[in-house]
């Protein structure tokens, strides 16, 4: 079984950063892609970055793309998702999660196992 903690979310203004951590613990972590997810109120959890287990391939959704960067240490067991110039919008909770393979994948069906979230809000 492997466990997933967030840590890193806040309130900022809008063009702050903040930066989230993931931990996992109880599995090998390098051999599954990574991945946040976020949900705001009232909507669907939505895709916002992955990467492969290898830390080679990294995909953003495109919300997110030249403001967000994800990182990962295997070595460390941890991903971090540094966000920049954040607007209002990407006000949601944040989830951390590992991948069914090592391969990046965007859809949250293909993620097994989610971390509790961190609530990351944006104000104007």
């Amino acid at each position: 079984q492997l466990q997933l903690v967030e840590s890193g979310g806040g309130l900022v203004q809008a063009g702050g950063s903040l930066r989230l951590s993931c931990a996992a613990s109880g599995r090998t972590f390098s051999s599954f892609a990574m991945a946040w997810f976020r949900q705001a109120p009232g909507k669907e959890r939505e895709f916002v970055s992955t990467i492969s287990g290898s830390g080679v391939s990294i995909r953003y959704a495109d919300s997110v793309k030249g403001r967000f960067t994800i990182s990962r240490d295997n070595a460390k067991n941890t991903v971090t998702l540094q966000m920049n110039s954040l607007k209002p919008e990407d006000t949601a909770v944040y989830y951390c999660a590992v991948g069914r393979v090592a391969y990046v994948r965007t859809s949250y069906q293909d993620y097994i196992y989610w971390g509790q979230g961190t609530q990351v809000t944006v104000s104007s």
